[in-house]
């Protein structure tokens, strides 16, 4: 090997190649081999190496070998060896080693010890041989030769193809040599699962890879770090941006190393023979790099920390989680003691998701170690008390009174691994996880003392680490698991961009085709009276009527039926399929309905739908459920929409979240979207598929700038305003205590009862005795406004102290007790009157014109930078409630008809945003939460035009536009009504 070069060759690839080479043999302790003298062509082996190897490390088992086959010895190992690599993949072979007769084992690879207790151990891997070859000539039919091959005692792990941007070729180039020119018919080394694990493409920018080579269908992934939020590398100094790969840095340890491609090989690499076909999977950096540090930081501080991974969709998340939990409960801490004794996944979803159940159980290498709780509590329950190692159930089994029993586990670590983490993980059933895995039996006199214990198991527990995983981590789930940064706020622990999934194609950008549609309405009242009805309900129950008019919906249709057919059925070899998102159970029947009727009348027999929608439904005096519509069982629908026999689905309230369907191309949206539900709606779309390159939204009813506003805060790191004031809490507790409903005195006497021991139905009695008390209190308050602000009051307590609990100890027992009394008081508090539901009917109103109208048309994708931060929790529901104005038929029927187009300045704009603070409590929040949007808008442009009267009571200019102008008001009150859709959203 050679150093030094002249001008008129530095600038080759050769010098990329030779410097590649040098770094593995001076900084990761390979050996060079030469090909000409050290390379088996036929066994695809550098003989001498493993022969070497075994002789070396073990000569017990040589010695055995030779004295049974004599002069055979070495050729009954090939042959035992080549029949082994036939029948299993390289890396099971290296794991599983080799036997012969008579009863002879050879080990092929010594792996890193979990712990040092056995220094035996730790000499054998070091003993492991890492070489190295350059310009390997590895057929016996051509004199094709490969860049660079890695051995790890003597059998072939990767290959190289190197390029070199200096002479205009790149990464992509060694791709399509690869493609074109190693064609792995009759090559051992190239030979799906008996050659070579990985195959790399680099050039001094990039890296990718791939496990299979198949010619022209080669499919490589990149195996890069990531740069500035997006694809590609970050500068290395004085280095290249992929030295990563073969040299130790800062922050991380190269993957060829022997540290890290031995762990590749012994603990990552895994064949899934799921889904008919096998695929062998190699972690891409991420994975690797996640697990890795998620390890080495709890090899270092041990027990009860937080970990937030906010890995996009397309991060190949469920095979991270298995990877994490596998190593996780094997992992000691410095001083050689096991760190975790149980890791449990967990997940908010009611079902367990079978594919998540597989991977994990997919990747154990020994039996038994995956225990999948289907059935109920009590199996968990059994599960974590036999102290199974890895357990993977839904969070709602903790709530249960089988888990309230469990108690003695706090001597015992659990790594606690969250699908999906989102405002769940701090609601009850959070609590109730906590407590089954910390709890002890516990003798405590003083009911302080109790008080005390009861609210440290809210907080933090040095025996429970978190790792919560999310692709849109909200402020809570920040707040809750993220790592405070050098800016004193919360930050994801490890980050895989979404801006990065789509750059490297791991997933789709499904905003780049956007097209809007917008609904014109002209009703007519029908009867002569003019009845008055509450505004928010009856604004509601027109919108309803005339989005469920016939009209309406078969002009959509024939838009959704006649768009797919023109757009979308010809993609992926005609088995591309749709979705139609819907704002309720009945839109979904309607449409599905109409769809059908409009296939049958236009004869398309190549399109057929199905609708999705739980429950039953009575639709013009006829009982429909999802099963009578379809006509099979409703746990049939993924497998039956995944045939070519069905090509559209209708969905209400289901499949937008955790539905992984890749065939999805198109996505037509008639509900309004907002926050996260628009990224997980919408986000179906963006699997990968064979030939899948664009995806299609056609949106009648939010605008480009909504969904833009939506994905901005998840597009790259989420980040934090700032941190929420957790002093919050005590402001809160002044003004509750300040009412003269809850009394001091009665909170402490419930408490007293509360935590003495075990309860009687006697103790319940008086306990909700002391409560009703407060109630009584309440109920002889004749200021309606003043109870609506306690309740609000109170809810807002209830949820901030839950939040507040979990990520500081409090250490004030008053507050617990405050908690523990608020509950049962926010239960038996009676709730506010409801004015009786409105019905619109055909005799009341008809559609007198409808026109849907093309508004918008092209990409909607973000760009680099083009994020938004989250708010932190900064305020809460507390103002008075005010009777809503009532509003006559005729003037209803008024407002919903004047839509057209005028606009305010930005500086207009601006002027109202104190208004928006104003109107915006906890009731509205939760209201914009809770309901469809269309339903909440009603009430909010209420609150919003009333303020806004408020606002400008002494500007006259304004004033005039205000009240004088509907359609300048309407701009105004949409354009502030999606932000504090955004903010109801974030701030849970």
């Amino acid at each position: 090997m050679t150093d030094t070069h002249t001008t008129a060759d530095i600038h080759q690839e050769k010098v990329f190649e030779e410097h590649i080479v040098s770094c593995l043999v001076r900084g990761q302790g390979y050996i060079e081999r030469s090909c000409t003298t050290d390379y088996s062509v036929p066994y695809a082996l550098d003989t001498d190496l493993l022969f070497g190897f075994l002789k070396t490390t073990q000569p017990d088992a040589w010695q055995t070998l030779e004295d049974h086959y004599s002069a055979a010895a070495e050729a009954e190992v090939l042959k035992r060896l080549e029949k082994a690599l036939k029948e299993q993949p390289t890396h099971k072979v290296l794991r599983d080693g080799l036997k012969l007769v008579p009863n002879i084992n050879f080990s092929l690879c010594f792996f890193k010890p979990a712990s040092n207790l056995n220094p035996e151990l730790t000499l054998l891997f070091e003993a492991n041989i890492l070489s190295v070859m350059r310009q390997v000539t590895y057929s016996a039919k051509n004199r094709n030769a490969i860049d660079i091959v890695t051995f790890v005692n003597g059998i072939p792990v990767a290959t190289m193809e190197v390029k070199n941007l200096l002479t205009g070729q790149s990464f992509k180039h060694a791709e399509r040599q690869y493609r074109k020119d190693r064609s792995a018919a009759g090559e051992p080394l190239l030979t799906f699962k008996r050659g070579a694990i990985v195959h790399f493409a680099v050039d001094q920018d990039n890296v990718s890879m791939t496990t299979r080579l198949m010619n022209g269908k080669t499919r490589f992934l990149p195996l890069n770090r990531g740069r500035d939020g997006g694809a590609g590398n970050p500068d290395v100094q004085d280095e290249n941006r992929v030295a990563y790969l073969y040299k130790d840095l800062p922050d991380t340890k190269a993957v060829l190393s022997r540290e890290v491609l031995l762990d590749l090989i012994g603990r990552f690499i895994h064949l899934d023979r799921s889904g008919g076909k096998e695929v062998l999977i190699f972690p891409r950096f991420q994975q690797l790099d996640c697990v890795r540090k998620v390890l080495l930081d709890a090899k270092t501080h041990g027990t009860g920390q937080n970990y937030l991974i906010q890995h996009s969709a397309g991060s190949g998340k469920s095979n991270t989680i298995a990877w994490t939990a596998h190593q996780i409960i094997n992992l000691h801490d410095e001083d050689d003691k096991p760190l975790f004794d149980t890791a449990i996944i967990v997940t908010d979803r009611l079902v367990l998701d079978r594919q998540l159940q597989n991977t994990i159980s997919g990747f154990a290498q020994t039996k038994g170690v995956v225990e999948t709780i289907d059935g109920t509590s009590r199996d968990l329950k059994a599960a974590i008390a036999s102290g199974k190692r890895i357990i993977i159930t839904t969070i709602q089994k903790f709530g249960t009174e089988h888990l309230a029993t469990l108690s003695g586990q706090s001597s015992k670590n659990f790594a606690v691994i969250i699908d999906e983490a989102h405002s769940s993980q701090s609601g009850k059933a959070a609590q109730s996880m906590s407590d089954a895995l910390t709890r002890d039996e516990q003798v405590l006199e003083d009911i302080n003392d109790f008080v005390l214990a009861q609210q440290r198991a809210r907080g933090p527990q040095k025996n429970i680490s978190f790792l919560a995983f999310t692709a849109t981590p909200r402020n809570v789930t920040l707040e809750r698991f993220g790592r405070i940064g050098s800016d004193g706020k919360p930050h994801p622990f490890h980050l895989y961009s979404m801006r990065q999934a789509i750059e490297e194609n791991f997933i789709l950008d499904v905003l780049q085709n956007y097209m809007t549609y917008k609904a014109y309405y002209k009703l007519e009242k029908t009867i002569e009276d003019d009845p008055a009805f509450v505004g928010r309900k009856a604004q509601a129950r027109v919108a309803r009527y005339a989005s469920l008019h016939p009209s309406a919906i078969d002009q959509k249709v024939e838009v959704i039926v006649e768009h797919f057919r023109r757009h979308v059925s010809k993609e992926l070899d005609g088995k591309a399929k749709a979705m139609v998102v819907t704002q309720s159970r009945e839109h979904a029947l309607r449409y599905w309905q109409h769809i059908n009727a409009y296939i049958e009348e236009k004869g398309y027999h190549d399109l057929k739908a199905l609708v999705a929608f739980s429950g039953e439904l009575n639709i013009d005096n006829e009982v429909w459920t999802e099963e009578i519509a379809n006509e099979f069982a409703e746990t049939e629908l993924p497998t039956k929409f995944d045939t070519d026999e069905y090509q559209v689905l209708v969905v209400a309230e289901k499949y937008q979240t955790g539905f992984d369907q890749p065939k999805l191309v198109a996505m037509y949206v008639d509900k309004k979207l907002a926050g996260l539900q628009a990224v997980q709606t919408l986000a179906r779309l963006n699997r990968i598929y064979p030939d899948k390159t664009k995806t299609f939204v056609l949106d009648f009813q939010n605008s480009m700038e909504d969904v833009k506003e939506a994905f901005a805060p998840f597009f790259e790191a989420t980040e934090l305003e700032e941190r929420t004031d957790l002093n919050q809490i005590y402001d809160l507790e002044s003004r509750i205590s300040g009412t003269h409903y809850v009394l001091k005195d009665e909170v402490d006497r419930f408490a007293d009862q509360f935590y003495k021991g075990n309860l009687s139905t006697q103790d319940r009695l008086q306990l909700e005795g002391l409560v009703k008390q407060a109630v009584t209190r309440f109920e002889y308050d004749e200021d309606e406004s003043q109870q609506e602000e306690f309740r609000q009051l109170l809810k807002s307590f209830l949820r901030f102290y839950s939040f507040v609990a979990q990520v500081v100890a409090l250490n004030d027992p008053w507050l617990e007790k405050l908690y523990v009394y608020g509950a049962w008081l926010s239960k038996l508090l009676p709730s506010r009157d409801l004015p009786a539901d409105i019905n619109i009917t055909e005799d009341m109103l008809s559609l007198d014109a409808f026109k849907l109208q093309k508004t918008e048309e092209g990409s909607a994708s973000l760009n680099a930078g083009e994020t938004e931060k989250l708010l932190p929790i900064t305020e809460f529901g507390a103002n008075a409630y005010t009777e809503e104005e009532e509003k006559s038929l005729s003037e209803i029927i008024d407002s919903f008809n004047e839509r057209h187009g005028t606009s305010f300045s930005r500086e207009d704009f601006l002027r109202f945003e104190r208004v928006n603070r104003d109107i915006m409590d906890d009731d509205m929040k939760e209201m914009m939460r809770n309901n469809p949007a269309d339903v909440v808008y009603t009430a909010f442009s209420q609150a919003f035009f009333q303020g806004m009267v408020r606002m400008f009571q002494n500007d006259r200019e304004i004033q005039s536009i205000v009240l004088k102008d509907p359609a300048a008001r309407e701009m105004a009150t949409k354009h502030f009504f999606k932000r504090a859709q955004r903010e109801a959203s974030e701030n849970q």
